[in-house]
């Protein structure tokens, strides 16, 4: 029966590729031809287990782990992970994958040297193989749970242990593992360790086939991920200045946007300035390349705006002069988030699913999100909870949240403080999740117990 089922996964998945690599490579190409530390040909040939003599070198004869962050948010919890894991477990070489060339970019920019940072392998059977035979791990951690299940066979054919951490199913992935459970079921229960989030998360992962004596309730690991420990690498209070925007100015942040957000943005900076004459709109696309449409929309609602990356080009602005800022680069939106009179989390409004408002919340800044948060669910409910965010359900309510907090100070204020205090009590995910895995490595030579305090 495994076999049937393998042949068939392989049957299937080399059908796909064949339709689905063309727009998936284009996209490849798109976001890493406007990065030029990584642009898409660097690493190229590691998405088919193919690594180089440094990559080997710097592997050999080492103990290792290899820790799976699919995109940019994976990319910060794995560092968060790293950093706690190290102390624990010194003479363990961390390899870590991503699939994105902007998540690369973050992994470099986050991770120091000795932390090897590769691409993941497309899951053909011959790729994953070769891979796993280069790097020849002794444990695997998934960071949140992306199944791809010739990776995942072949490790369990190495006996190599797998963890599963900060665990989050969305109804979209849970519908999809349980309709092919006889395809997934075998590799849940495979799991060694899983973190799950919250109880909920737990519940499914037992449908899913998950031992429940594998599971722990850890929390979410991307509270402690927002922890703003983080050496400042731009100014962005300077930077707004530059374009004419003066210290007391009302500044909106609109992080992670999508498609159709942008113009409904447009529209209601338009009729916003009106009453707030000094305010300034950043918009920042969860996907860069987007870029260039987002400005498209914000020149059809007649907005003087800039791109992030050509601000080196733009001498001292006068007040008014420029009303927007569009940030075409990655790995900054914290620093903006830090400048925010007002946050709006994107993908709440036109998109489902939403993007992380943890940091703005660390930051204690007012946010404010559309109806579509299925995403973080667990996070929302415990901001709403402690009057830490606030929820609309259209752009109508958008709009009229914008008007009473960019009014009311002493609102924005509350729910800033509330949002920061909501992120305090949920801390500690990682070191759960860091007793988990290292539980598995007690008793060997790779293990340091944790000092007594």
């Amino acid at each position: 029966m495994n076999r049937v089922v393998r042949g068939l996964y392989n049957v299937l998945f080399a059908v796909f590729f064949i339709i689905s690599s063309p727009y998936y490579f284009a996209r490849m190409w798109r976001r890493g031809s406007r990065q030029t530390e990584f642009p898409w040909k660097k690493g190229f040939t590691q998405r088919f287990g193919k690594y180089d003599a440094k990559f080997k070198q710097a592997i050999t004869n080492r103990h290792r782990l290899w820790m799976h962050a699919v995109s940019v948010g994976e990319v910060n919890v794995s560092t968060q992970l790293i950093q706690a894991m190290e102390p624990r477990l010194p003479n363990l070489k961390i390899i870590v994958s991503t699939t994105t060339t902007t998540a690369m970019e973050g992994l470099h920019s986050k991770l120091p040297s000795h932390v090897s940072k590769i691409y993941y392998p497309i899951d053909r059977r011959a790729w994953v193989s070769r891979a796993l035979g280069t790097v020849r791990p002794e444990a695997i951690v998934l960071v949140e749970a992306e199944i791809w299940p010739n990776f995942l066979w072949r490790a369990n054919q190495l006996k190599i242990p797998i963890f599963l951490v900060n665990a989050r199913l969305s109804e979209r992935s849970y519908r999809g593992y349980k309709r092919f459970g006889f395809i997934f079921r075998p590799i849940f229960a495979s799991f060694k360790a899983v973190g799950a989030q919250n109880g909920e998360d737990a519940a499914k992962l037992r449908e899913l086939g998950c031992r429940p004596e594998a599971i722990h309730i850890v929390g979410s690991l991307k509270f402690d991920a927002a922890k703003l420990n983080e050496k400042r690498s731009l100014d962005v209070a300077a930077m707004l200045r530059q374009l004419g925007v003066s210290a007391d100015a009302p500044v909106i942040v609109a992080g992670s946007t999508h498609a159709g957000e942008e113009a409904i943005l447009a529209e209601q900076f338009i009729q916003l300035r009106k009453k707030f004459p000094k305010l300034f709109l950043v918009i920042v696309p969860r996907h860069m390349e987007r870029s260039r449409a987002v400005g498209r929309d914000l020149s059809a609602h007649g907005l003087k705006f800039v791109y992030r990356s050509e601000i080196n080009g733009v001498t001292q602005c006068r007040s008014g002069e420029i009303e927007c800022l569009v940030v075409n680069t990655t790995g900054e939106l914290r620093y903006f988030y830090e400048s925010a009179t007002i946050v709006f989390v994107g993908k709440s409004l036109t998109e489902k699913g939403g993007q992380n408002p943890i940091e703005p919340a660390a930051l204690g800044k007012p946010t404010v999100f559309g109806p579509n948060m299925q995403n973080f669910r667990d996070v929302v409910r415990c901001l709403l909870a402690k009057d830490g965010a606030v929820q609309v359900r259209d752009k109508q309510e958008l709009e009229d949240a914008f008007v009473s907090l960019l009014a009311d100070p002493v609102r924005r204020e509350e729910l800033g403080r509330n949002a920061a205090q909501v992120v305090r009590e949920n801390l500690g995910a990682i070191e759960r999740t860091l007793d988990m895995i290292v539980k598995h490595f007690e008793g060997s030579e790779l293990y340091v117990a944790p000092k007594a305090s």
